[in-house]
């Protein structure tokens, strides 16, 4: 990252961010960060050193380094990484253990990592447990000393939006030798620094709120140690090709810039209409950790600053057959997977699992954007009606 405008106060997370981390070049005068295409990189003659940072692609592009050096800056850690998805971010971490290491993650979490996860653990000689974290006491059961090497959290959790009490959590885990990781796609360090809590690693689908237009598919880490279980995840991002492209990084960055405006839109309309249609007549449970009625509201408020992200579900009356009416009559919601995009997406998410996942029969997922919120509460109240 290049600083050419000289020191100045420390300035605030929202204002780095938006500034691409105060960014302009110092020999155009550009404030946009360039994209740098080139797979490879010239030597020197003299000594056949580098002439930059970078070699070759599949290991560092100079167009990396905006995005991986303000999110890192972002999430308070020691280095950042960028990888081809989200799921390409988790598996490198994963792949970093050794046969024999066991596992300990949540039952309730992203179903694609946790089907992956189950498969891979099976396949790599890893022990795993699933646990309810709803009880502090399920973890701590679950954690053998000496060998359980990795513990998974994801808070709040995908789709019932769970909250994990991320510092008591890592107290545990420490206690036996384990490493921490913390999903922090939704609620992104704008909400939640979970490295700061006592997590080792920070994961984010950053095809979700980092980016936020629904138009790249991208995953990053953040490490709170540069140190050699990080140099094994960097390893497996680069022998394995789970790069990120420099244009999708460039895009990224782009999104970036705009997280915090984005973000506090987010948890305001969502506190609105998780609020709204709480006593609602159609639904049976409005699923959002801003809500005083969430079990998990005090730790939710306790650990994030500023609200509580723009995911929420609600379980509609009359069970499936219901909720898949209700789906069929938005006009202002879409019908897509994903969240995290500037647009309110909505999804009947056990009909994405499949008849395996946990997910209730008459859940409705709603990711909330960042359009007029009384738009899209008329949208809801129109389509429950004569539900159940």
């Amino acid at each position: 990252m290049t600083d050419s405008q000289g020191e100045g106060p420390p300035a605030r997370p929202e204002t780095r961010a938006a500034q691409a981390g105060h960014f302009t070049d110092p020999h155009s005068g550009a404030v946009v960060p360039a994209l740098q295409p080139s797979t490879t990189f010239a030597r020197r003659a003299q000594d056949y050193a580098l002439i930059g940072t970078a070699g070759y692609t599949r290991d560092h592009n100079p167009t990396y380094e905006a995005v991986e050096s303000l999110l890192t800056e972002l999430e308070g850690g020691a280095a950042g990484a960028v990888f081809a998805s989200g799921l390409a971010a988790a598996a490198a971490v994963v792949q970093a253990l050794r046969p024999g290491d066991h596992v300990v993650a949540q039952k309730t979490m992203y179903w694609g990592f946790r089907e992956w996860l189950v498969d891979f653990c099976g396949q790599w000689g890893l022990g795993l447990d699933l646990v309810d974290i709803a009880e502090l006491g399920n973890i701590e059961a679950a954690l053998r000393p000496g060998e359980t090497k990795l513990l998974w959290l994801e808070t709040p959790s995908n789709p019932l939006w769970e909250v994990v009490d991320i510092a008591a959590a890592a107290a545990l885990a420490r206690a036996v030798g384990a490493r921490v990781v913390v999903d922090n796609t939704v609620a992104t360090p704008v909400l939640t620094n979970p490295l700061e809590l006592g997590a080792d690693l920070v994961m984010h689908s950053a095809t979700k709120y980092l980016n936020g237009h629904s138009d790249v598919l991208a995953g990053a880490l953040v490490t709170a140690k540069a140190d050699d279980f990080w140099q094994r995840v960097l390893y497996n991002r680069s022998k394995v090709g789970a790069v990120l492209g420099p244009f999708e990084a460039w895009l990224l960055l782009r999104g970036m810039r705009t997280l915090y405006l984005r973000v506090e839109r987010n948890c305001v309309s969502a506190m609105t209409i998780a609020r709204h249609f709480e006593p609602h007549p159609a639904v049976t449970a409005v699923l959002y950790p801003g809500l005083e009625s969430h079990p998990g509201h005090a730790v939710a408020r306790r650990q994030m600053r500023g609200g509580f992200s723009g995911m929420m579900s609600i379980r509609v009356k009359g069970g499936a057959e219901a909720a898949l009416r209700v789906t069929s009559r938005f006009h202002t919601f879409v019908r897509a997977t994903s969240l995290g995009g500037v647009e309110s997406l909505i999804e009947h998410r056990a009909s994405i699992e499949g008849p395996d996942g946990p997910c209730p029969p008459d859940l409705l997922r709603l990711s909330i954007g960042i359009e007029a919120v009384e738009d899209l509460i008329a949208d809801l109240e129109q389509a429950l009606v004569g539900a159940g």
